[in-house]
């Protein structure tokens, strides 16, 4: 699945930014250490926004290619911000055949965003995986780690009324 680029705008605060520098500083002689410095600096910001990628190749002294290229490459790198409630639906073989697309169909549909979004005001992101291993109950989604199986779309609306406050 294609990882798009968040819509929404960046915000570090120079807390953030003092701090990627600092790990910039600490592993700039050794530019085999990118992976490193990418998720420390995922660990700052929740996520590897542009400007983020952007500081990266700078500071380390790589194209930016590279750095985008290491994001999209690994499934632990997110290029757009989740939100406080990350509603994943499975979509490996035993969940989509039982239903996973028009569940996830009907999430984007409530939550008025598509994958690997973050609603406007950071409450839900969606994103989409492969497998969770709970093939037993497909099809299932998880909403951060709360698992949920053998669902319907009728069940939608209850699951993401719990996580509105």
């Amino acid at each position: 699945m294609k990882k798009k680029i968040s819509k929404l705008p960046f915000r570090g605060t120079a807390e953030q930014k003092q701090q990627l520098l600092d790990v910039i500083e600490r592993y700039r002689s050794d530019p085999s250490r990118l992976m490193t410095v990418m998720q420390e600096a995922q660990e700052i910001y929740g996520y590897l926004p542009i400007e983020v990628q952007q500081m990266i190749a700078d500071g380390m002294n790589v194209p930016l290619e590279k750095v985008y290229g290491v994001a999209t490459f690994y499934a632990q790198f997110a290029l757009s911000p989740k939100g406080v409630y990350n509603v994943s639906v499975c979509l490996g073989t035993a969940c989509y055949v039982k239903g996973a697309g028009d569940l996830f169909n009907k999430i984007s549909e409530k939550l008025g965003i598509g994958a690997d979004e973050c609603t406007e005001d950071g409450k839900f992101s969606l994103t989409a995986c492969r497998c969770i291993g709970a093939c037993g109950l497909a099809p299932v989604l998880t909403v951060n780690n709360d698992v949920y199986g053998r669902l319907t779309v009728d069940d939608v609306d209850g699951i993401l009324a719990k996580y509105n406050d």
